[in-house]
């Protein structure tokens, strides 16, 4: 941790707790607290909205006051740990899938797991698509290849509807009664998606995946080879038609024929 961390730490544990003594300020005694209070009141605030920001999905479903109520006993048990609030609230969905008041709810977590994979998405590098390393499907060993997606991108897999229910909250007026039809028939048939994030343009979309493109993604995520995720992903994949998709909707950022120093994306 640089020391300009350690700084932000210092001062939001500071404010969290509204000790005055634990900081170098001009004022001191009750003004000085005071003051620190007011401070702590503003920032809260400020983080209630920038976690609502980052899950419009979860404010959706719950409501927003209910959001507001939930957005600060989840900053209680975890506050924010650097002064970018873009970066507070990955504990989120794990906190709401074990809430105990939200047991009748089960596909929040996920929702919440989907709305924090586009806001990271939106947040992620720029880059744009290395066309010349493509030529190296055409001459070399496919077992010595790597697909690189764009920065950002994700896959999600969930039992439930998360596509749909994420799609219904795009809409209004009629539409999205129809559509809020098919996320309660949806959720009654416990319907599993899974989907791809990526980014079009400089905005990030859910699409929808079938299993085996979502197994697929999720090995190249992996760093697998491309000679071992056309093995794997056999005979039902159409390699030929996810390349020109992902081609159409810029998932691709490349090819290499250096194995990833990671197998994490």
């Amino acid at each position: 941790m640089n020391d300009e961390a350690r700084r932000q730490r210092a001062l939001l544990a500071a404010i969290a707790s509204a000790d005055a003594t634990a900081l170098a300020l001009r004022e001191s005694g009750g003004r000085a607290a005071r003051g620190l209070e007011a401070y702590r009141a503003n920032a809260e605030s400020i983080a209630e909205r920038a976690l609502a920001a980052a899950f419009p999905t979860v404010k959706a479903l719950v409501g927003a006051d209910d959001f507001m109520h939930l957005a600060r006993e989840f900053r209680h048990d975890h506050p924010p740990q650097c002064g970018d609030l873009g970066e507070w609230g990955e504990a989120l969905p794990d906190w709401l899938a074990t809430h105990r008041g939200l047991a009748a709810w089960p596909w929040l977590g996920d929702s919440a797991r989907l709305d924090w994979a586009l806001h990271r998405n939106e947040r992620a590098e720029d880059a744009v698509l290395e066309a010349a390393s493509l030529s190296l499907l055409e001459s070399a060993d496919p077992s010595r290849l790597w697909f690189r997606l764009m920065p950002g991108a994700a896959l999600l897999r969930s039992r439930w509807p998360i596509a749909t229910l994420h799609a219904a909250h795009q809409l209004a007026g009629e539409a999205a009664d129809r559509a809020f039809e098919q996320v309660r028939a949806a959720i009654a048939a416990e319907r599993a998606e899974q989907v791809l994030v990526a980014r079009r343009g400089w905005r990030a979309v859910v699409h929808p995946l079938d299993a085996v493109t979502a197994a697929w993604t999720e090995d190249l995520l992996a760093g697998v080879s491309l000679g071992s995720a056309l093995e794997r992903a056999g005979d039902g994949f159409d390699f030929a038609a996810w390349l020109a998709d992902s081609l159409r909707e810029s998932w691709l950022r490349g090819m290499t024929d250096e194995p990833p120093v990671s197998r994490a994306a």
